[in-house]
């Protein structure tokens, strides 16, 4: 199983989920390959937000490694489940599909609504990430069916 989260610069969200899901599948011993992306490329090369990497570090999850990567047509044959956060990268991940199957591949990380972006505003970070960790414990069950 092969799994690619995606936000907007790939700094603060799908970092997070990415980061969040992978410690569940390493303690679950599932052998699924995450990873993240962004539909922007303004962070590419760089390390998460600090305050992402602080409250996943709070929560005993280190992100500190990763590295934001822009979102690229490739992914489609490489992943399973592209999972965005908001309807925008939803958007943009589908324009850039070129089959009904990649399309389908695509869909939103939570399936009632949005990941809000925290990068304004300091105290969504532990919000966003509570979310995260909710939906990557459910999103596992799902999967492993």
């Amino acid at each position: 199983m092969k799994i690619l989260m995606v936000c907007l610069g790939n700094i603060c969200r799908s970092p997070l989920a990415h980061g969040v899901l992978a410690h569940m599948v390493k303690e679950k011993e599932l052998g699924w390959e995450i990873d993240s992306a962004g539909t922007g490329n303004w962070h590419i090369g760089q390390c998460p937000d600090k305050r992402s990497v602080a409250v996943a570090k709070k929560y005993g999850v280190d992100i500190s490694q990763q590295r934001a990567r822009q979102f690229n047509e490739r992914d489609f044959a490489r992943y399973d489940h592209i999972l965005v956060m908001d309807r925008q990268n939803l958007r943009d991940v589908v324009a850039l599909a070129k089959t009904a199957e990649e399309k389908t591949k695509v869909k939103l990380f939570l399936e009632d609504g949005i990941v809000p972006d925290p990068y304004y505003d300091d105290n969504l970070f532990e919000t966003v990430y509570q979310l995260v960790a909710s939906r990557c414990e459910v999103l596992i069950e799902e999967l492993k069916d």
